[in-house]
Formats: C-alpha cells, sequence, structure tokens
C-alpha cells in the first residue's frame, strides 16, 4: 500500500504487530471530555474488536484515526512514525478507511455511482461506467449479494444498503478498515459472509478495527479486544484470555439483563388485530411479502416478532402503521378498522410506530432534541394558528425524564446524542401520543447493552400500564426478554407462536435459521 507521495514505507509491520498506534489520545467537545488519554493499538492481519457503551467515545476515536476529527492532545503512530490526517481524504490516501454505523448513501444514485463517488474510473472519453460496474459487480460477488449495479440505492432494504456501504469501503483496498457496526442490519447468512471476508482480508495482512453491540457476534471474529468505558480504556486483552461476562463487567461495571415480561396483571382486551393480511413486495418482486397473515395482540401484552431478514417483519409493521398498502385482509385497532386511514390519522387513533431506520424515518436531523421530541404531538399543544410553548416544553420535560435521555438540553442537536439516546427520542417521541398500541421495528438496532435494558425496561413499564407493545428482533436473547408471547415470521407467514419459556434451539429452528446456516 503506497503512501499519499506514491511511496512503499520501507517499515511495514509484519503481521501481528503494531501498524497503527494512538497514544494519549484525549478530545473534548464544548469542555465536555469524550475521549480521556486513551491508547490504542491495531495490529497488522488481525481484528481488533471495540467494546463499549453509547457514548463511551468508540465513534470519536474512531474518527480520530480516520481523520474525520482532530484530537485535542495525543499523537498518532503509523509504521512507526508520528503523522497528523488532515482529513478522511488523507487518511485514506495513507490506506485507512471507515464504515460509519450510519449510512452515508446517496438514495438517488445508483449502487455503482455511490460506490464510486467522488473517485470514477475515467478514460480518454471520460467515466468508463463499464469498468465500474464490472468492478461492483465483482464486490457485490465477493460479498455473495445479487444487486444489479445500476439499482438506485433507495429501492434497496436496509441490510442490502449495509452491504453497498461494505462494498465501497472495500473498493479502496485498505490496510486498515474501521467497520463501526457492520452487521446492525444483515441477516444472519450476510453476517457469515462478511466474516469471510474479513478472514480473508486478514490473511491478506488488513488491520480490522470491529466495532459491535452484537457481543457474542463479535466474540467469532475478534483476535483482540478493547473495552472504552466514559472516555477511557478499562481493558484490553487477546481472544483466548475473554469471555461475555468479561465484555459486559467492563462495559457497565456489572452484569446485565433485559428484564422479564412484566407480571401481577390480567391482559385486556385486544388492541391490535391483523385478519388475513396480504401485502405486496414494495420492490416490485412479484411475491406476497406478507402472505395471509393474522396476529392478534391485547391490551397488556408484549408480543415479539422473530425471524430472519426478509421473513416480512418489517413489512407487516410498516402496512400496520399505514407506510404500505395491502392488497387483502384488514387491520383492526381497538375494534375499529382503521386500514383506510392515513398515518397521521392511525397515530390520532392510538398506533405508534417506531421504524427500523431511525436516522431516515424517526428524526429530523436539522432539529433539536426537543423539537424532535414534540413533533408527533404538535396537536395536543396548538389552538388554531398558535402553539402553545408552555404546554410544548412541559411534554418535553416529561418526555425527556420519562425515557432518561441523556442530553445537555432540549436545544441540543439531535446529532450531538449517542446512538442510544437517538433511539429513546424516536421511541419517546411516540410514546408522547400516549398510544394505545406501540409497534416498534428492531428497537435495539446499534445501540449497547445499557441502552438496550433501558429501551426494554420502558416497554415493559408501558405494557404493565396498559399499552399493548409489538416488537421484532432478529437477536434470539431479545426474544427471551420481556416479552409474553413470541411469533416466528418465515417467508411472510406465522411459523410457530411459543410462550416466553421457549428455547433458543426452537425459536432458530422454527425461523429456519438451522436451514440458513
Amino acid at each position: 500500500m503506497s503512501d499519499a507521495s506514491g511511496s512503499t514505507p520501507a517499515n511495514v509491520p509484519a503481521k501481528g504487530e503494531v501498524v497503527l498506534a494512538a497514544r494519549n489520545i484525549a478530545k473534548s467537545y464544548s469542555g465536555i471530555k469524550a475521549l480521556k488519554g486513551v491508547n490504542f493499538d491495531i495490529r497488522r492481519g488481525q481484528v481488533t474488536t471495540l467494546f463499549g457503551e453509547n457514548g463511551a467515545g468508540k465513534s470519536t476515536l474512531m474518527k480520530i484515526l480516520s481523520g474525520v476529527v482532530q484530537p485535542t492532545s495525543g499523537e498518532i503512530v503509523l509504521d512507526g512514525r508520528p503523522i497528523v490526517f488532515s482529513s478522511s481524504t488523507d487518511a485514506r490516501n495513507h490506506g485507512i478507511s471507515i464504515i460509519h454505523q450510519e449510512l452515508s448513501l446517496a438514495p438517488n444514485l445508483s449502487v455503482r455511482d455511490n460506490i464510486f463517488m467522488g473517485r470514477e474510473i475515467t478514460g480518454p472519453a471520460g467515466v468508463d461506467y463499464g469498468a465500474e460496474e464490472r468492478q461492483v459487480r465483482d464486490l457485490l460477488k465477493e460479498l455473495e449479494e445479487d444487486i444489479d449495479p445500476l439499482t438506485p440505492v433507495e429501492e434497496l432494504r436496509l441490510g442490502q444498503q449495509q452491504i453497498v456501504e461494505i462494498a465501497r469501503a472495500l473498493s479502496v483496498e485498505s490496510r486498515i478498515l474501521i467497520m463501526d457496526e457492520p452487521t446492525s442490519a444483515l441477516s444472519a447468512a450476510e453476517v457469515d459472509v462478511l466474516f469471510k471476508v474479513i478472514r480473508d482480508l486478514t490473511a491478506k495482512g488488513v488491520s480490522i478495527v470491529y466495532i459491535s453491540h452484537h457481543l457474542e457476534e463479535a466474540l467469532q471474529i475478534t483476535d483482540h479486544a478493547v473495552v472504552l468505558r466514559d472516555g477511557n480504556m478499562t481493558a484490553s486483552a487477546p481472544r483466548a484470555e475473554i469471555d461475555l461476562e468479561w465484555i459486559v463487567r467492563n462495559m457497565v461495571g456489572e452484569n446485565y439483563d433485559l428484564g422479564s415480561p412484566p407480571t401481577g396483571y390480567e391482559f385486556g382486551p385486544v388492541m391490535l388485530a391483523v385478519r388475513d393480511l396480504t401485502v405486496p413486495d414494495p420492490a416490485g418482486g412479484g411475491y406476497n411479502v406478507v402472505d395471509r397473515m393474522s396476529l392478534e395482540v391485547r391490551a397488556g401484552e408484549i408480543v415479539c416478532i422473530y425471524g430472519l431478514m426478509g421473513a416480512g417483519r418489517t413489512e407487516l409493521l410498516e402496512t400496520i402503521a399505514g407506510r404500505f398498502t395491502a392488497t387483502s385482509g384488514e387491520i383492526v385497532l381497538d375494534g375499529r378498522e382503521i386500514s383506510h386511514l392515513s398515518i397521521g390519522e392511525r397515530i390520532a387513533r392510538g398506533l405508534a410506530l417506531v421504524p427500523e431506520d431511525r436516522q431516515r424515518d424517526g428524526l429530523v436531523q436539522t432539529m433539536s432534541v426537543g423539537q424532535n421530541l414534540s413533533l408527533a404531538s404538535i396537536r395536543e399543544f396548538t389552538r388554531g394558528v398558535f402553539t402553545s410553548i408552555r404546554l410544548e416544553k412541559a411534554l418535553i420535560r416529561k418526555s425527556i425524564s420519562d425515557v432518561t435521555v441523556k442530553t445537555d438540553g432540549p436545544d441540543a442537536p439531535i446529532g450531538s446524542l449517542s446512538g442510544g439516546n437517538q433511539q429513546k427520542v424516536v421511541i419517546g417521541k411516540m410514546l408522547a401520543t400516549d398510544p394505545k398500541v406501540i409497534v416498534l421495528d428492531e428497537p435495539s438496532r446499534g445501540i449497547d447493552v445499557g441502552a438496550k435494558a433501558e429501551v426494554f425496561r420502558i416497554l415493559a413499564a408501558r405494557a404493565a400500564a396498559g399499552q399493548a407493545v409489538v416488537y421484532t428482533t432478529s437477536e434470539v436473547n431479545e426474544c427471551l426478554s420481556i416479552a409474553h408471547r413470541i411469533v416466528i415470521m418465515r417467508r411472510g407467514r406465522i411459523s410457530a407462536e411459543f410462550g416466553a419459556d421457549v428455547s433458543k434451539e426452537k425459536i432458530m429452528a422454527a425461523s429456519g435459521e438451522a436451514e440458513a446456516a
């Protein structure tokens, strides 16, 4: 790998030796210390996994190592020599690339154009689109993903968009590749393929930094683990010396659990009923993503819907919320058919959806924390053409307290919050509408174990207060937490239903996961 001048360093480390080192890295934002003198090594041909809760400093450290931001103090050493990256382009010229947690794709552009954006292949006649397309096909073949390079990104499901983001990073042929939550939207089969690609890369001497909140999954791929907590490194050890308990203990100071189904009350009447619902593939694939499905959820009941990627979970929830249109069947909320209602009308009737993609569908990035929290409840404090600032501020204060958002205040930019706190804002926004039914699509995607436990605590409390809760997940452990009932979806239909005492093996078998593996 060449440096920015085009020359090859004479002292490239051997496999297992340190290729890049962060020494006493500190970073402050408006007096708040995000990093407090962190030392971090990246070894050639190895996967270094970085664990930590949201707000621990992981993303800040990676942004510094990839040239996105500059440290307040400290030093970066590359191949034994101190270096300062002036920008992400400068870092990329030195062979360092990053896959960010939140996707940075242009939805209106094709897969090909996203992958080569800003570094097009050119020839005598201009951009060589044919060469670009051939390279994209090769990359997607390596990732075992059958996507047409000319497909607009906005037509892809979230997991496929994640694959495109990964393909873009791989196309640069980096010597150091930072992956920030690369599997958050991937199916189990796609994760297996990604892990194979990672091992192929490390065999060629590429160094990987891997960040994930999927702890058990990350243990499968790591060679060395580092834990950050409150801007400090709390632990570092090779794979042979760590286990899940070691990670959690160093992340949060104690073991955690996601709770258990709330008890001590009887379920109320049916709050949500889906009857013989059929939904065609929104991408025009010519098949039904939800196929004659029926489901009932009672007041006070928590139902978990589990299934592999493509099982139809997201399409079911978004049809219930009004984003997709069913070709047959009905949706009944508190005894009233709502299939003909708009999204806003369904919210007014008592339905709340927390979407899978919080950045695209759950938050307005140009608004503050408070504005995002009050957005769905604007009717509650609007009188004619006037808005009651007093009522709005009271609602915002209550929401911040109810869902325990850690923020500098209601006026703070939404982008200043960690992923876990952004997710709590999305949940808080919908809970502020005082819904009868709460449906959540992958509510823990991209958030740490502590934030995840808080989210599930909130949902359990809402169910105990009489609201019906439905959430989807692709993590078996989340099924076995607060759900009273577990519904397995497979190819658009319910393949099985279980109580809270079911085993992981039965859940996975009913979903077809054993076959997929």
